[in-house]
């Protein structure tokens, strides 16, 4: 990866960002810092999770209201079936309109016990497709969904989620973010069979910095995600070297990147983890223009 090239190659069309809801005053200090750092970055739109279960539902609204009224940002809201009535999710997607969010992230999601087996709510929107109709019907919302190069832990294989993807299409979603993914081909691979079945919705490869490198770990464990080996490699030794990982995990974001771009990738999702420092590195090594708000320390 020659970096004296990266900014030259064609800068990539859009980028967008992924924030969770803080739960102390301390994380919001440390989200809304963030947030500052990379508003100069101008992404297509940041996102704003939900917690298993709706367990950060309040905060994922108080974080996105004040995204619509403190900055020049374009929010996206996560709503999830898990655990909500029909009614209750209606409501919130009606509030958000009213509070002048025109972008939902719609999704299954998880239940709150990790591990235990999805449940839809007996008054609730049963499936994805179900909750992108619904909030269709109540407003012209423009909603996207999730994806899985390397497949749903749930299903049975990559043709099953091609075929929910379908009806997520079919119910309104207008893109698909893929959940982190560090196989450029397996990315490909799906793009190129939701193109083959007809589906003409943009996919959008989800991109995870690995500074915490156990953390990614995890993370990958419970999805279903691979950690490839030449990954686990340039970690090994470097738990109590902060600094090492960080310049490992910029060089690694950036050329994961470059390298779907070489795909024809247009759009990349960053899930940000509520820190800055590597996000705008990479997008600024890829030429994608913004001035520093000030230095992220978190």
């Amino acid at each position: 990866m020659n970096l004296m090239q990266l900014g030259t190659s064609g800068q990539p069309r859009a980028v967008s960002f992924e924030f969770f809801p803080p739960k102390s005053a301390e994380m919001e200090e440390q989200l809304w810092h963030a947030i500052r750092r990379l508003e100069p970055l101008r992404p297509s739109f940041v996102s704003v999770t939900y917690g298993a279960g709706g367990s950060t539902r309040d905060r994922t609204h108080a974080t996105v209201k004040r995204i619509v009224t403190d900055t020049v940002l374009v929010p996206a809201a996560h709503l999830t079936c898990v655990g909500t009535s029909r009614a209750e999710i209606d409501a919130v997607a009606r509030g958000y309109w009213n509070a002048g969010v025109r972008h939902i992230v719609a999704l299954r999601g998880d239940m709150p016990v990790v591990g235990a087996p999805y449940e839809p709510d007996p008054s609730g929107y049963q499936s994805t497709p179900e909750l992108v109709a619904g909030i269709t019907r109540i407003a012209p919302f423009e909603v996207s969904v999730s994806c899985y190069p390397e497949r749903h832990p749930e299903s049975p294989s990559l043709e099953d989620d091609v075929e929910l993807l379908n009806k997520k299409v079919a119910a309104g979603a207008a893109r698909a973010i893929g959940n982190f993914c560090f196989s450029t081909d397996a990315i490909v691979r799906l793009r190129d069979r939701v193109a083959a079945r007809g589906l003409n919705i943009p996919i959008v490869p989800g991109l995870m910095p690995t500074t915490n490198f156990k953390g990614v770990v995890r993370m990958a464990g419970r999805g279903g995600i691979e950690v490839p080996d030449w990954l686990r490699r340039l970690y090994e030794g470097l738990d109590d070297d902060l600094e090492s990982r960080k310049a490992i995990a910029a060089a690694v974001l950036a050329g994961q990147v470059e390298e779907l771009r070489r795909h024809g990738f247009e759009h990349f999702h960053f899930y940000t983890l509520n820190q800055a420092d590597l996000t705008f590195a990479a997008c600024r090594l890829l030429g994608i223009p913004g001035r520093p708000a000030g230095k992220d320390v978190s």
